[in-house]
């Protein structure tokens, strides 16, 4: 049984009391950082309140009770993204960084050779360009890029002739610039014909919709707690069970062992293996809290409400400015979520953030860890405004309302 009621969520996240120059505050950053209700916050107080202990390693209680708090929140997420074979496919990784860098040095350090291509597209966060840029250098490796068409979504109109001799094509789920959203399942089949693995940058989207990586047929999946109203500092990788076995691990120390002696050393089965050292884990007990704080919203109610927020703010960014405002991004909510990049013509992306902050509206300028992207459409950088599941009408009441004094302002 679920409910949903942005009102609710908003009296549930403590944020939301903010009082910005005077205005209520209009968070809409969710793109880059969700934010947190009161439940995930209080996980992560009890944590350092009652149990703070190391996890798999002493068998008092509160050591028993971290243990207890680091796995479920495993388990949590393993069903979360309807994981096959549960929890023993999720490894806890610092963020969706870091999970990207252990997926090319980790499995493609150790599958990948000179010549062979990995295929990204032209909408990757620089988390899904650069690792695989390191293993061009360190392997000799190729890296290809999908096109974005002028319509800002992919073009996969070549799509056989950009599969050939790819072993690995790793794409977004949802662009966090354009907001447009991948047709994963159809590339999954593309990709699996071609005798290629296919990983996603899911940062975007689990936050926002159901997500199921058996019915997706994907390989490997990747986001972040802090997008999905979870804490900083925790990141997720899922893949299926077979391939996170036969792959090597990336970081060594303790916790990811078997055995150590003077003459080697044998890695830890699972999970296990990808987790040196002490984890993160108050974060895991927040994104436990998030988990089922998510769960009791409902995906499909979250999409649906930002669904229409976003068509509401596409209508009327289009019709009230004039030409001035352009929006980098699919005009219509299909196959698109709730990023929406702003170039206000002649005006840069920094200057337009600043007017909106002394209305309380909280947008991000720059270009996004995207710059082969801002490249394509010549573009340095825009400004973002994002929704989350506790977003309001009023929100984009308050970012138009500022965005008409700022093209006043600069005339």
């Amino acid at each position: 049984m679920t409910s949903f009621d942005p009102r609710r969520v908003r009296a549930d996240t403590p944020l939301f009391a903010r009082v910005i120059n005077d205005h209520p505050i209009a968070y809409l950053d969710s793109a880059a950082s969700s934010v947190p209700p009161r439940a995930v916050i209080e996980a992560m107080s009890r944590h350092y309140e009652r149990r703070h202990a190391n996890v798999h390693r002493g068998v008092y209680q509160t050591a028993n009770e971290s243990t207890h708090d680091y796995e479920h929140a495993r388990e949590a997420i393993a069903r979360f993204v309807n994981a096959p074979a549960g929890a023993n496919e999720i490894v806890f990784t610092k963020n969706a960084t870091e999970s990207f860098n252990l997926l090319a040095k980790s499995w493609g350090a150790a599958n990948l050779k000179a010549g062979d291509v990995v295929l990204i597209s032209e909408m990757e966060h620089h988390a899904n360009i650069v690792p695989w840029f390191q293993l061009r250098e360190a392997l000799g490796i190729e890296v290809r890029f999908i096109p974005v068409g002028d319509d800002f979504r992919l073009d996969l109109s070549s799509i056989d002739e950009l599969l050939a001799g790819v072993k690995l094509v790793s794409v977004t789920a949802m662009s966090n610039v354009l907001g447009t959203v991948t047709p994963l399942k159809e590339l999954a089949r593309v990709a699996h014909d071609h005798g290629a693995l296919i990983a996603v940058d899911a940062a975007q989207s689990v936050g926002h919709s159901s997500t199921d990586v058996t019915d997706l047929d994907v390989d490997f999946f990747i986001f972040s707690a802090h997008k999905m109203l979870g804490p900083t500092g925790l990141g997720i990788f899922w893949t299926r069970q077979d391939l996170l076995a036969e792959m090597p691990p990336f970081l060594g120390g303790g916790g990811m062992i078997a055995d150590v002696s003077t003459t080697g050393y044998v890695p830890a089965k699972g999970p296990a293996r990808f987790e040196a050292g002490t984890p993160p884990i108050a974060e895991a007990a927040g994104l436990g809290a998030a988990v089922l704080y998510l769960e009791g919203l409902g995906m499909d109610n979250v999409h649906e409400h930002e669904r229409r927020l976003t068509e509401d703010a596409l209508t009327r960014l289009e019709t009230e400015f004039d030409g001035r405002i352009q929006v980098i991004g699919p005009a219509t909510t299909h196959e698109r979520g709730g990023v929406i990049s702003l170039d206000v013509k002649g005006v840069h992306a920094h200057d337009v953030a600043q007017v909106l902050d002394q209305y309380g509206v909280c947008v991000r300028p720059g270009h996004h860890c995207a710059k082969p992207l801002m490249k394509r459409f010549n573009l340095s950088a825009t400004a973002r405004a994002s929704f989350g599941p506790y977003s309001l009408i009023a929100d984009t009441d308050a970012l138009l309302e500022a965005l008409s004094d700022a093209v006043k302002l600069f005339g």
